[in-house]
C-alpha cells in the first residue's frame, strides 16, 4: 500500500497565534491533504508560508482572521522582499496566500477574499538543460566506475566484481532501470519513488503512476526500459534484499511492494534517484548535469521532435493543463522548419 499522505493536524501552529488564525490554519492543511490531495512536501510548504502570513498579521495588529485584509498581505510580501527573498520565493508566498485566503472565504471565514487582489511578481522561468538524443543515448551506455566497471563479469543479468560484490551489482540494475524509466516515461522523481513492482505492466507496456493531486494515469513504457525494470526485479532486487536480510535494514522504511529499493533495502528517496542521474550523466562524459525534471523535459521534448502532438504529451505528463504543457516543453527551431516546410502552401 503507498504511503499515507501528511496528517497536517498533527503539525501544532505558533502559539502566539490567535485561535480564530490557528483554527484555520489547522482547517486548511486538512483541506490541502484531504481535499486537494497534495503531497506532505507540499502541504508542509503551504502550511510553513502561511504559518508566517498569520504571525506576521498578528504582529501587525489583527486580533482575528477577519481582520486580514489586502495591505497586511502586501506588507507581509512587503516583508519578504526587503529581507532579501529571491523573487521566485515571493512568488510562490503570494500563490499560497491567494489558495488560503480564497479557501477562507469559500468557509465563511473571511466576508472577502483579499488574495484576489493581490498580484504576483513575474518570474523568468529558466527550463532545465536538455540533452540531445546522442547525449541522451551515451547516458543510457554510461556505467560508472564506482560501478566496477572494466572488472568482472555479466552473468544474468547481475555483475559480480573481482570482489564478489553481488550488492553493487544489484545497485548498477537498479540504476540503469531508474534512468530507463525516467527517460522511457518522463514521469517525476516523486512519481518514480512511489511506484511499486505491480504498478508495471509487462503485457501491455505501461506503468501505473499516482501523480499529484493524487491522480492516477497510466503511461506508456519503451521495450528497453521494460528489460530493465525486469533486470532489477529478477537479479537485482532479491540481491538487494538478501544483502540485507541478516543486517540492521532501515527503521520504519520496510519496502513493501517498493518498485526501487535503496542500498538498505527501504523504499527509494528522491535524493537517492537524484544522486543516480548526475553519476550517470557525469559517467557519460558529452551531456550537461542535470537531474530527474531535465530527463522529464528531455523526453517531452523529443516526444515532440518524434512528431507527438502536444495533448498526447500532456497525458503522459500528467498536466492538468495544456498550458502548463506548452511552457514545459519546446520544440527544437529545426523541427518548426521542417514542419513549417511541409504544411505552409508557400512556404
Amino acid at each position: 500500500m503507498k504511503e499515507q499522505a501528511l496528517q497536517p493536524e498533527r503539525q501544532q501552529p505558533p502559539p502566539e497565534l490567535p485561535e480564530s488564525m490557528a483554527a484555520a490554519l489547522a482547517m486548511f492543511g486538512r483541506h490541502l491533504a484531504a481535499e486537494r490531495g497534495l503531497s506532505p512536501h507540499t502541504v508542509r510548504a503551504y502550511l510553513g508560508d502561511i504559518s508566517a502570513l498569520l504571525a506576521f498579521a498578528a504582529g501587525d495588529g489583527c486580533g482575528q482572521l477577519a481582520d486580514l485584509d489586502i495591505f497586511v498581505l502586501r506588507g507581509w510580501l512587503g516583508s519578504q522582499h526587503q529581507a532579501g527573498q529571491a523573487r521566485a520565493s515571493i512568488a510562490r508566498r503570494a500563490a499560497s496566500a491567494r489558495a488560503f485566503t480564497a479557501f477562507a472565504h469559500r468557509r465563511g471565514l473571511l466576508a472577502a477574499d483579499p488574495g484576489a487582489q493581490l498580484g504576483t511578481p513575474k518570474v523568468p522561468r529558466r527550463l532545465p538543460d536538455v540533452l540531445a538524443q546522442e547525449q541522451m543515448a551515451a547516458v543510457l551506455a554510461a556505467r560508472p566506475r564506482a560501478a566496477g566497471a572494466g572488472r568482472g563479469s555479466q552473468q544474468g543479468g547481475l555483475r559480480h566484481g573481482a570482489d564478489g560484490g553481488a550488492l553493487a551489482g544489484a545497485l548498477e540494475l537498479r540504476d540503469t532501470a531508474i534512468i530507463e524509466l525516467l527517460y522511457a516515461t518522463g514521469i517525476r522523481v516523486s512519481e518514480l519513488c512511489g511506484l511499486d513492482a505491480g504498478d508495471l505492466d509487462t503485457s501491455r507496456r505501461t506503468v501505473r503512476v499516482l501523480g499529484k493531486g493524487s491522480k492516477e494515469r497510466v503511461v506508456p513504457v519503451g521495450i528497453p526500459a521494460v528489460r530493465a525494470v525486469l533486470a532489477w526485479l529478477h537479479d537485482g532486487r532479491p540481491a538487494v534484499m538478501a544483502a540485507q536480510h541478516d543486517g540492521p535494514g532501515v527503521a520504519g522504511a520496510a519496502p513493501g511492494a517498493a518498485l526501487f529499493l535503496g542500498a538498505r533495502a527501504g523504499r527509494i528517496d528522491p535524493r537517492t534517484v537524484r544522486r543516480v542521474v548526475h553519476g550517470r550523466i557525469a559517467a557519460a562524459g558529452s551531456a550537461p548535469d542535470t537531474g530527474p525534471h531535465g530527463l522529464r523535459h528531455t523526453a517531452a521534448t523529443h516526444l515532440l521532435e518524434g512528431g507527438a502532438d502536444l495533448r498526447s504529451v500532456q497525458e503522459i505528463l500528467g498536466h492538468a493543463s495544456l498550458a502548463t504543457t506548452q511552457l514545459y516543453t519546446h520544440v527544437s527551431i529545426d523541427r518548426l522548419i521542417s514542419v513549417y516546410r511541409q504544411a505552409h502552401p508557400r512556404a
